[in-house]
């Protein structure tokens, strides 16, 4: 007797600490099908927002690298006239020592086109850098939407066997002092709702982690409980036989970003090794002059050349270091295209093989363990099933229901990596 009550000790903690959860969790729930989802996603993410602020910052690079250096301009004036002891003689220009010396560097061999062009491929490389973090953004949200769909899915079955055991818990603790249970048999029952609420917590656990990621994503208040719209419909007619591996290749080699990412690199480091050849060339300094009495000859007007002599820095280490950089760029593309060849080959592979064990499922399946389900309950409460036999049938239809969300998610999900694949909504539910 004692065992029971300490159990059934247990047993209301449990109950107390599910119903309150269940409280919290019903509050500001959040109903979003998959487009409302992604609207607000690109409307308040903050990551995209910071990768946006960065385009403009590197937009606004472009302005300066058009820009020439800016004119020089030195006045000397005579602060003191030690022979006639007098201070800034500007009135009496004979007494006065005034020069005036303007001067401009030229830059050669096209160093401002070649700084320009190498500007807009940055800016090119982080608009594709926005790109690919939408990308594996987007794959993320609708990965995590799916995901919370299903894991919410098989907690509805925990949460009806765990309100089933309940029932039976109550019942039992009813009639196990008149002799009609055993009190093996309720501390069975109550040990199988133990473990049924614990794998439910773990359960729980993942959706919250879940839920916590989606309003990271869409920037939504910590209270708000996410609940998933899907149109199962949809993504049952989601056929990824409907294209071919080359069609998605080839829409992977027009879309996908990090791929751009590495073909701007690689023409960065030519754009850069151009540079380099360019800044050899020494560039040119022009200017005129005027002193008044500090020449040869009164009132001295001059024009005036500067170029550097490139006998001993002609530049030869950046070249150099550019020269290889094309070759390490070069090399790096094609290691992506390899990359991006192999990635969608094994995704397809992968979500044929996800839909392929999918439409092995029986489609009435699903609702005929329902059924089955709750006619064993029935019978069991008549008495017609034995104790074990009906334990282990529950445990077998939460394990059932179990797997088979897992393999409806894991086909989703495969759809979801093709799309993230190729760069392009292969599938759209």
């Amino acid at each position: 007797m004692f065992i029971l009550r300490s159990v059934s000790i247990v047993f209301f903690i449990l109950f107390s600490f599910y119903t309150t959860r269940a409280q919290r969790f019903n509050t500001d729930t959040l109903r979003l099908d998959l487009p409302t989802s992604e609207k607000t996603f690109l409307d308040s993410n903050l990551q995209i927002l910071a990768q946006r602020f960065n385009v403009d910052a590197t937009r606004a690079l472009i302005i300066q690298a058009r820009l020439w250096p800016n004119p020089n301009i030195n006045i000397s004036q005579g602060a003191y006239n030690t022979q006639t002891h007098k201070w800034f003689q500007i009135a009496d220009p004979n007494d006065a020592e005034q020069s005036v010396q303007l001067s401009q560097l030229i830059l050669l061999a096209g160093k401002i086109k070649k700084q320009t062009r190498i500007a807009e491929t940055n800016f090119h490389l982080a608009e594709y850098g926005l790109y690919d973090l939408l990308r594996t953004l987007k794959l993320a949200l609708r990965s995590t939407f799916f995901n919370i769909y299903y894991l919410q899915q098989t907690a509805k079955v925990y949460d009806e066997e765990i309100s089933s055991l309940k029932t039976i818990v109550a019942a039992f603790e009813q009639q196990v002092g008149s002799g009609y249970v055993a009190e093996a048999d309720v501390v069975r029952v109550q040990a199988q709702l133990y473990s049924l609420q614990s794998e439910y917590q773990t359960l729980v656990d993942n959706i919250n982690d879940q839920e916590s990621q989606m309003r990271l994503l869409l920037q939504a208040p910590p209270t708000v409980y996410i609940l998933p719209l899907v149109d199962t419909a949809a993504l049952d007619a989601a056929d990824p036989h409907r294209y071919d591996l080359q069609t998605l290749v080839d829409s992977a080699y027009n879309h996908r970003t990090d791929l751009m990412i590495a073909r701007g690199n690689l023409l960065l480091s030519r754009q850069n090794y151009s540079l380099q050849r360019a800044l050899a060339v020494p560039d040119l300094t022009v200017g005129t002059g005027f002193d008044r009495h500090g020449s040869y000859i009164p009132n001295f007007n001059s024009l005036s050349l500067g170029i550097d002599i490139p006998i001993f820095n002609r530049n030869q280490g950046n070249i150099k270091s550019a020269r290889i950089n094309i070759d390490m760029n070069r090399t790096q593309l094609q290691l992506t295209q390899k990359t991006l060849e192999e990635q969608v080959m094994r995704g397809l592979q992968k979500a044929i093989d996800a839909d392929k064990l999918y439409r092995q499922i029986n489609p009435a399946f699903a609702a005929h363990f329902d059924k089955l389900a709750a006619a064993m309950l029935d019978n069991y409460k008549l008495r017609l099933v034995r104790l074990l036999d009906f334990l282990t049938f529950y445990d077998s239809y939460k394990q059932n229901v179990v797997q088979l969300n897992t393999i409806l998610f894991n086909k989703v999900n495969a759809l979801e990596n093709i799309n993230f694949l190729t760069g392009a909504d292969f599938f759209n539910y």
